[in-house]
């Protein structure tokens, strides 16, 4: 399991090409909740989304051999442009799968930085499946979303966060496959134990939150909006550091999702892609005991495509 000492040793392979990204607090959006909220914003980050910081690091510690071979790995697109994007500052080849119908604005980002994108199966999990065993066949590594590596690179997040806000209350984070929540679990917890750590997903697509409030891992339904946290199969390694971490895990209604969107972009004036909408829908679900609390939500990314924009904003 990552540990704090291995988040230290990340930040300078993520901050070799990245800068901290904002903290800040919008009087017009603690206004309309009702509570002190301060929001984390990764959809800065230069592929838009947090997970790019997590794609760096790894690629920091590969071997020569891995180096040659090339990186493969599946995604509904953030984590594909993680890896396109170290791939291109490491000079890698990648290789990304993604499911049929995968949005075209992060398929075409991941082409972009050169990476080879190829669509495979209905979903994130076919896609993953497929892409593992073609890696092995052509001898190159398999990147899977929740290797420790990523976990670490993305914790810096927690790092910046805790810096700018030491006297932080509460973060929440949205859980796809789980390195974003983990990774602000393995540093909130490291260095004030007091800090509430909230994990969101999507009640369309419970697999992540049945499987930590179970204490087992089970399947559960897919059919959220949310590409982000798409994911019909649990893991191992972030269930784990879920399970002794998190202090709590909710679920939200896709419809709350879309109301904190429009919330987002009207009091922020950025624009958030589903997944981002999340803890901003936890806070307010949560607003009763978060009230006269510090709370951080993490603003993952703003990769949204003009489809999803259209129908968020026209209905």
């Amino acid at each position: 399991m990552p540990t704090l000492r291995d988040v230290y040793a990340a930040r300078r392979h993520v901050y070799r090409y990245l800068k901290p990204t904002p903290l800040y607090r919008y009087s017009g959006l603690s206004e309309a909740t009702g509570l002190d909220l301060y929001v984390k914003h990764e959809n800065h980050q230069p592929v838009g989304a947090f997970k790019v910081r997590g794609g760096l690091n790894l690629a920091a510690g590969l071997s020569e051999q891995q180096r040659q071979a090339g990186l493969f790995t599946a995604s509904t697109g953030n984590h594909g442009q993680s890896i396109a994007y170290a791939a291109r500052a490491y000079g890698l080849k990648a290789t990304v799968a993604v499911p049929e119908g995968a949005n075209p604005a992060k398929v075409a980002a991941m082409r972009g930085m050169g990476a080879e994108v190829l669509f495979h199966g209905p979903d994130f999990d076919t896609a993953r499946q497929w892409i593992a065993g073609l890696a092995q066949e052509r001898k190159g590594t398999f990147v899977g979303p929740t290797d420790d590596p990523l976990i670490c690179g993305v914790a810096t997040l927690a790092l910046e966060i805790i810096e700018e806000l030491p006297d932080v209350d509460a973060i929440i984070v949205p859980v796809g496959a789980g390195s974003g929540v983990c990774g602000t679990a393995i540093v909130a917890k490291s260095l004030n134990p007091k800090i509430e750590v909230i994990g969101v997903q999507s009640a369309q697509a419970p697999t992540q939150q049945l499987s930590w409030s179970s204490g087992r891992n089970v399947l559960g339904p897919m059919t959220t909006f949310v590409e982000g946290v798409a994911t019909r199969e649990p893991f191992e390694n972030t269930q784990a550091i879920m399970r002794k971490y998190l202090d709590d895990f909710v679920l939200i209604e896709d419809t709350d999702t879309r109301d904190s969107l429009r919330l987002l972009i009207e009091h922020t004036r950025n624009l958030p892609e589903g997944a981002a909408g999340l803890p901003l829908a936890a806070a307010m679900a949560l607003r009763d005991r978060l009230v006269g609390k510090k709370v951080v939500i993490d603003f993952c990314g703003g990769n949204a495509s003009m489809d999803e924009l259209r129908s968020l904003l026209v209905n």
